[in-house]
């Protein structure tokens, strides 16, 4: 590559001509650039104008599902019985009484155990307690209690081998490393004397066990003790002086009613629990769309806002497809509600239902072209017909889901097409990269070259003068 050094011999300053010239070659690349910028901020106002309209579209979605109007909230006359929903388009609303007869427990079972320090390896150190007068080998059975205390194994027994160490604590250890659904430990009582416990992992009657082994190996020959694991049970009234009996093996119960769990802490009586729709929270996804939408509003006014006094527009100003997007959303308010009859047996086409101005739900346009939602007049026409507002709430989601699904096509499309454009023109600006490369170093040569030429026409201009001057 040739280097520029300004001129020697012509005292020309030739990096700034260069620099000069090659600013008058650049003037293409530079308006490709000036282009770039122009279209990605565009793209970034589609975008921006997009995320709004995907929120407006995501509103109304959930405002069309049906587990959005099977919403029920609950409430329970007892501190002690804690009641949660879910969206459960099954969920049921009503009444329940009941008392808490039983809690869910786990099995434990206990004996009383020595545990004098013994050296059992002849070091006159003591790194052990006094074993136990039992088998080899242990069983643990798992199985189910009725509600007499009748235990009835549900598989066979698991042999787990104590030789090694039938020491409280070496057996304890040995039905953990079992894995049998059991857990144990010892439990310090006195200087010499412990409890082995040994628990069920689960609470409820069908996770109980029996230990095989250790009968009459027990501090004074005790036998284990157990105390039975239980089912959390509820007795429910049916009316009528009816009850019937609901069993738990945890303190949660889910099979009550439909969308609604219950957890119980305390055996009580004459717990009440209300199950209701839960009107607020449909209002609460009304609230949304209308804040999706004046969201998707504001938005686009703000990216197709002109001003006259400065004449001056935003990156949108000249996109009508844009601007028509708010006159979309307005016109989904103010034309009022109609949509295909979801109840007909007709085809070809569906009659329509006429709901009529969306005031009657709370929602219209203000003096600003706002939309505003009057959530007491919502909660009163639901109140006044479910079934109708329902129905008419969610042909309102779907059209408003639907009409921003087509808003977002539209500018995904266009934001693909911008983008595209952006690459092609980079592509461009990369190519004059090469050429305006190319372009400095001839200007560098030829300058030089000038140079070099002016020196050797110096030198021949030294020598003619000289030889001029030898004649006189």
């Amino acid at each position: 590559m040739t280097s520029s050094v300004d001129g020697l011999v012509s005292g020309l300053q030739t990096s700034s001509m260069i620099s000069q010239l090659m600013s008058i070659e650049a003037q293409p690349q530079d308006a490709l650039k000036n282009k770039v910028n122009t279209a990605q901020t565009a793209v970034t106002s589609y975008q921006s104008v997009n995320s709004k309209v995907a929120s407006l579209k995501s509103a109304g979605d959930t405002l069309s599902q049906l587990s959005t109007w099977r919403a029920i909230k609950a409430t329970s006359s007892s501190s002690t019985v804690s009641v949660s929903t879910s969206t459960n388009i099954n969920a049921a609303t009503g009444s329940l009484t009941f008392d808490v007869t039983s809690l869910a427990s786990k099995q434990y079972t206990t004996m009383a155990v020595d545990t004098t320090p013994v050296d059992t390896n002849g070091d006159g150190k003591n790194d052990s307690t006094t074993a136990l007068s039992v088998p080899d080998t242990i069983t643990v059975t798992t199985g189910s209690y009725d509600e007499n205390g009748v235990f009835t194994g549900s598989a066979d027994a698991k042999s787990i081998d104590i030789s090694a160490d039938k020491s409280a604590g070496g057996i304890a250890k040995a039905i953990n490393a079992a894995n049998c659904g059991v857990t144990a430990y010892v439990l310090t009582t006195g200087p010499n004397a412990g409890v082995l416990q040994m628990t069920s992992a689960k609470t409820g009657a069908a996770n109980g066990f029996q230990i095989g082994g250790l009968d009459g190996s027990g501090l004074s020959g005790d036998s284990p003790a157990t105390t039975s694991a239980k089912d959390a049970q509820l007795k429910v009234n049916g009316g009528g002086g009816n009850t019937y009996t609901v069993s738990s093996s945890s303190n949660t119960f889910s099979n009550l009613m439909a969308g609604v769990t219950l957890t119980v802490s305390k055996q009580e009586d004459a717990v009440t629990v209300d199950v209701a729709n839960d009107t607020s929270s449909i209002a609460d996804q009304f609230q949304a769309m209308v804040d999706a939408a004046n969201a998707a509003l504001q938005e686009i006014g703000k990216q197709t806002a002109y001003d006259p006094s400065t004449k001056t527009g935003q990156p949108l100003t000249g996109d009508f497809s844009v601007r028509e997007m708010s006159q979309k959303i307005l016109s989904s308010i103010s034309m009022g509600l109609s949509y295909d009859d979801p109840a007909s047996t007709t085809d070809n086409p569906l009659p329509k239902i006429k709901f009529g101005s969306l005031s009657q739900i709370g929602i219209q346009l203000d003096s600003t072209g706002q939309l505003t939602f009057d959530r007491a007049k919502f909660n009163d026409a639901y109140a006044s017909n479910p079934t109708s507002i329902q129905q008419a709430g969610i042909a309102f989601g779907d059209q408003v889901e639907s009409m921003g699904d087509s808003m977002a096509t539209s500018l995904t499309s266009i934001i693909t097409g911008r983008n595209n454009e952006i690459s092609g023109l980079n592509d461009q600006i990369s190519d004059w990269d090469v050429r305006l490369a190319a372009k400095r170093e001839a200007l560098q040569k030829q300058y030089a070259d000038l140079e070099v030429s002016l020196g050797k026409l110096k030198d021949q201009s030294s020598w003619l003068s000289g030889q001029l001057a030898g004649l006189h």
